[in-house]
């Protein structure tokens, strides 16, 4: 029997936390004389004091038991969300609830789809904050409660489990809290190096800060509307690809290569893998546009590399607009948003490692056939991969494939063109945000329907929440003792 008081503890928690991030918009509305910095301060006192209810007249009862973990990270996005939304609401950036929801989810899931028309006109507390969901959704919200209240204990793994993207959560240490505090400080080390690079290439400290904060989320959220080929610098497109790369990697990877261990990167099958993908599918588009468009090789390999390594770790920050490209460069791309970042790495998707494992399978089962008797077993590396886990790689990918099926025929049967309802689920459900249609590069989603932005929002969530955390809730069992 799931105990409701401990999941509202929890979340009462995570509402207090998520109530003192809002004032941190405040000091940048006051720099710029802004007048957003009221709607900042009324909303986290309201968050604030909400949570602060939640959790004072509630108890927590011990050990998190699976059911409750899953029904407190499914329940903390849809709070935050919520709640989340309280600043657009107030300044009236985005005066329409459903609007800012799907704004705010789009955040914290890090989907960086938006439906503003015209980011610059926004005031910058607002835009500050924009970005923060990006960055606070990106490495989880739980993994950073887990950081910061050692009272969960060991009972916090189940949490971790529900929250922490990929396949198996990777422990670096024996105790979940120290864990959560490693890969959060990995986050915050790049976030600074990155922003002090991205100010030595002329940004300024806030646009500079809200661009690491979607780049280290592979979130994409930009204070511009021309996202990063605004600036039209070849120094800021690399520094970005670099740390949308890094960002794209499982971050265990990191932490062991910051502790001496030079080697990690090149013995780790999956990071190969995903360079892989990166060098092969830049190889073909960068092919493809040059012989096809008039850009300057310079110029289209810079472009190229950006926007192969941007949908792949499904950031979605721009520099060109693909849908310019031939059309057989858009399907490689529409290809890529599937796959996504590598396991524990911030990226959504299906992940490189799934991917890796199914490709090793479909050999494995080839060779089956030609050889009966022969014993073939999957194996990463010399890692041989558990039967109950190649299953659960199955399952996510028939499950992955179903909804994104389901999605397309509902937004097609809300009168999207078929071009916008593969691009937009594509986008939402990969966390990746540009899609493919009316939903590309250079348009929202504004002009998506007012149902249809409630099932996009759904699948941000369920993308983000690597689908079965969302998808136990609807089922039945789940409910009984």
């Amino acid at each position: 029997m799931m105990r409701i008081s401990t999941v509202v503890h929890i979340l009462g928690f995570l509402l207090m936390f998520l109530g003192t991030a809002m004032v941190l918009g405040v000091p940048f509305s006051l720099y710029y004389g802004d007048s957003d910095g009221q709607a900042l301060v009324i909303s986290a006192i309201v968050t604030f004091l909400a949570g602060f209810a939640a959790f004072r007249f509630s108890k927590f009862g011990g050990d998190i038991r699976p059911k409750e973990g899953f029904a407190v990270v499914s329940l903390s996005w849809i709070f935050f969300s919520i709640f989340g939304s309280l600043p657009f609401l107030l300044s009236g950036a985005i005066p329409s609830f459903t609007d800012a929801f799907f704004e705010t989810m789009s955040g914290f899931t890090t989907t960086g789809a938006t439906i503003l028309t015209d980011i610059e006109v926004l005031p910058h507390g607002i835009l500050f904050w924009r970005s923060l969901t990006h960055w606070i959704g990106g490495m989880g919200i739980i993994v950073l409660s887990l950081a910061i209240l050692p009272f969960l204990g060991v009972g916090g793994m189940q949490l971790f489990k529900a929250e922490v993207p990929g396949p198996v959560a990777d422990r670096l240490t024996p105790r979940i809290t120290e864990t959560a505090k490693i890969l959060w400080g990995v986050y915050v080390l790049f976030t600074a190096v990155e922003t002090a690079l991205l100010m030595f290439g002329g940004m300024n400290l806030f646009d500079a800060l809200c661009h690491a904060f979607g780049t280290l989320a592979t979130g994409g959220y930009s204070t511009k509307n021309g996202s990063v080929g605004h600036y039209q610098s070849a120094y800021i497109d690399y520094v970005i690809i670099i740390f949308m790369i890094l960002a794209g990697t499982n971050f265990s990877l990191h932490y062991r290569f910051l502790r001496g261990n030079f080697k990690v990167y090149f013995r780790n099958h999956e990071f190969l893998f995903f360079l892989g993908i990166i060098g092969v599918a830049s190889l073909i588009i960068g092919t493809d546009t040059f012989f096809k468009t008039e850009e300057n090789l310079l110029k289209d390999i810079q472009d190229t590399l950006f926007q192969v390594v941007s949908i792949l770790t499904t950031t979605g920050f721009g520099t060109a607009n693909y849908e310019q490209w031939p059309f057989s460069s858009q399907i490689v791309l529409f290809f890529l948003m599937f796959i996504g970042g590598c396991a524990g790495s911030t990226g959504g998707g299906i992940k490189v490692v799934r991917l890796f494992v199914l490709v090793k399978f479909i050999y494995s089962e080839i060779v089956r056939l030609i050889h009966p008797h022969a014993v073939v077993p999957v194996r990463i590396g010399k890692t041989t991969v558990p039967r109950d886990v190649i299953t659960n790689i199955l399952g996510f990918f028939i499950l992955y494939v179903f909804l994104f099926a389901l999605g397309v025929f509902i937004m097609a049967e809300l009168g999207l063109d078929i071009d916008t309802a593969l691009g937009s689920v594509a986008a939402t459900l990969g966390n990746i945000g540009p899609g493919l249609g009316n939903v590309g590069p250079t348009d929202n989603y504004a002009h998506i329907p007012f149902l249809g932005k409630w099932v996009l929002s759904l699948l941000m969530m369920m993308g983000r929440l690597e689908l079965f955390t969302v998808v136990i809730l609807f089922s039945p069992s789940f409910w009984q003792k």
